[in-house]
């Protein structure tokens, strides 16, 4: 069946384009929590859209790249890896990597020279993140602290960063959505994770889940499903209005009773896809609550 594919369906595989909502969803959400300040500033958005986007692709080439040459792809569960099935010569996977890292850090730099100068230092630790996840001599990747980076880069800091350039102040609302959102872009990595633990622990790839098993991974990916509805209710108290996030409780619900069965392997690809689902309709439904509120 992959060889059937052309060269444009070929990338926009290896792009994961089911992980794109991790990247729409923070700044959706750091959009609303600017209007609820009134401070909404739309080519700023624009362009946190644009870094987003560019880094969330760069990052889902660089992967693809690292683990292909390391081999740990060689038996994937998932879905088309470019290096791991050799349709895609390696350097070409890293060199569309650079790029789009690349085309992140541009698009950041703009940001920042038309908001402050310090958030140059923000996207140089997202870019050095982004590559280092899976590698360099050391992935952090490989050491169960994937997670933590997805919560930070693409909670806090995509949420905060995306309400800070328009409002130029870090509200409770944004803290609220930084910490919701970066629970659930970090969900869907453990789903991920989950899948893979497998194939992870025969290539020497110590993710959190392989650390934690599977029964705490299970459990994790419940524990991050609450934080994120906690999140909502705390947002709340800045206007009931935010609860409209939970427009994203059947997806949250279906995710979860997935995971909790016991469901392995190609099984837990769905969850992918509702989770990310999940995280973007989470983020419409409390940046649109966040700006009728205001």
């Amino acid at each position: 069946m992959t060889a059937s594919l052309s060269p444009a369906q070929l990338w926009i595989a290896g792009a994961r384009p089911r992980t794109l909502p991790a990247a729409v969803a923070p700044v959706l959400a750091g959009t609303g929590a600017a209007a609820f300040a009134d401070s909404v500033v739309w080519w700023k958005a624009l362009l946190a859209l644009g870094v987003s986007l560019a880094l969330q692709i760069g990052v889902n080439y660089a992967n693809d790249y690292s683990d292909g040459i390391k081999g740990t792809d060689d038996d994937r569960v998932g879905p088309l890896r470019l290096v791991g099935s050799g349709l895609v010569p390696a350097r070409r996977v890293k060199a569309a990597a650079l790029l789009f890292l690349g085309l992140g850090g541009a698009l950041g730099f703009a940001l920042a020279a038309t908001s402050s100068w310090w958030l140059l230092l923000v996207g140089v630790a997202a870019l050095g993140a982004a590559w280092t996840y899976t590698g360099g001599p050391s992935p952090y990747g490989y050491r169960a602290l994937g997670e933590v980076s997805v919560f930070v880069f693409f909670g806090l800091v995509a949420v905060l960063g995306t309400a800070y350039v328009q409002i130029e102040d870090i509200t409770a609302p944004a803290i609220a959505a930084s910490i919701g959102i970066g629970a659930l872009a970090c969900a869907i990595l453990v789903a991920n994770n989950l899948r893979d633990i497998p194939t992870d622990s025969v290539t020497g790839k110590k993710t959190l889940a392989v650390v934690l098993g599977e029964a705490g991974t299970r459990r994790l990916y419940g524990v991050l499903m609450v934080v994120a509805i906690g999140m909502l209710v705390w947002a709340a108290f800045s206007t009931p209005w935010a609860l409209l996030g939970l427009a994203a409780l059947p997806l949250i619900g279906r995710g979860a009773s997935v995971v909790a069965s016991g469901a392995q392997g190609m099984a837990l690809i769905p969850v992918l896809r509702d989770t990310g689902l999940a995280e973007l309709v989470y983020a419409a439904g409390l940046a649109i609550g966040l700006a009728i509120g205001a």
